[in-house]
């Protein structure tokens, strides 16, 4: 499975991914919202930078996931500061998702940087920061 992950442009997130310094993502919510569950050891992730470019210019392999159980806000924090030297999160990312009660981890390896591709979001309805694509070459936009 594929998916195309939006990362924090501002902190420079998909550079710590290329040059190997961040070797995990998270997401979390306060219910069981994407990716949580859907994200398998094997899948690719295909990075995209948050400021509207809307290409994706990264990919990694996923390597390990944890879904977490429904997690009081200082264990949700804990788990958080027990793996910041792999997230390396900022810190407007951490209180983003510092005490969510579902949190999602995902250890990446092989990142690469790949040929820009633009993608076609019209059939997500949702704003989310994480696309469940199936194959990415199902979302590309045809060059002309």
């Amino acid at each position: 499975m594929d998916h195309i992950v939006y990362v924090e442009a501002s902190s420079k997130e998909m550079n710590k991914i290329l040059n190997g310094e961040k070797t995990m993502i998270l997401r979390g919510a306060s219910g069981r919202k994407m990716p949580y569950g859907r994200v398998e050891t094997g899948d690719v992730l295909y990075f995209m930078n948050n400021n509207g470019e809307g290409v994706v210019k990264a990919r990694a392999n996923v390597k390990s996931v944890f879904n977490s159980e429904m997690l009081a806000p200082e264990v949700s924090m804990a788990l958080i500061e027990q793996n910041q030297k792999y997230l390396l999160l900022s810190k407007k990312q951490k209180e983003r998702f510092g005490g969510k009660r579902y949190l999602v981890l995902i250890e990446i390896e092989n990142p690469e940087e790949i040929k820009p591709m633009a993608i076609d979001k019209s059939d997500f309805s949702t704003m989310d920061d994480w696309l469940r694509v199936g194959k990415i070459s199902s979302v590309l936009v045809a060059a002309n």
